[in-house]
């Protein structure tokens, strides 16, 4: 933010307060981008939260090639430049792999986008297994992942940031019930896409 605003601190300072006022835009974007509000999660430890902003492209079985090995249900969720950025944990539980997967940056709400260079977290809850990717968009070249495997993460907690516009990908057991449809608008930490059926003799 002091980078982008040093352009209209110059102009201001060369006696022009118009060009300094409008150049002031660049800013309070990156200011409204990079926003980090308060949110509080739900108590129910079944229920799997949005991890993202922003609105949801897909919302049924995995899609083929798109999925990890195995059988799940997959809610994909589409973020634009106006959505906040930060990225939440779905689960609580205990995040048992971190992957980092090169590849392309087509946009992010392009079927093809799946191919796109990611952050793939595993997190088991209570014996259940969640899945999720920070998907990197054509402008979005960055994710931030601030959790490694071994962390131990409450519904909610911050887990990383995604710049400027990109996909996230939540994959789900196929015994799982969603409770999000396509077209529908979420919100980090807030929204439930899935409830989690506990298997028999799961820890608690």
């Amino acid at each position: 933010m002091a980078l982008a605003a040093a352009p209209s601190a110059v102009l201001a300072a060369v006696g022009r307060p118009v060009p300094a006022l409008v150049s002031l835009v660049l800013p309070l974007l990156i200011a409204l981008f990079f926003r980090d509000p308060e949110r509080t999660a739900p108590p129910d430890p079944a229920l799997v939260l949005s991890p993202a902003d922003g609105k949801v492209m897909h919302a049924g079985p995995a899609r083929a090639g798109e999925a990890p090995p195995g059988r799940w249900l997959q809610v994909t969720i589409f973020l634009s430049l106006f959505d906040v950025h930060i990225n939440r944990a779905p689960v609580a539980g205990r995040v048992t792999r971190v992957d980092y997967v090169p590849g392309s940056f087509v946009a992010a709400f392009r079927p093809e986008s799946y191919r796109n260079e990611h952050s793939e977290i595993w997190m088991d809850r209570a014996g259940r297994t969640v899945v999720f990717r920070q998907v990197v968009g054509v402008l979005a070249r960055r994710v931030v992942t601030r959790i490694k495997a071994g962390d131990m993460l409450r519904s909610g907690d911050r887990i990383g940031l995604m710049k400027f516009g990109s996909r996230m990908d939540v994959f789900v057991p196929e015994d799982a019930e969603l409770l999000v449809r396509a077209g529908q608008t979420v919100r980090a930490a807030e929204t439930t896409v899935a409830r989690l059926v506990d298997q028999p003799g799961a820890r608690a």
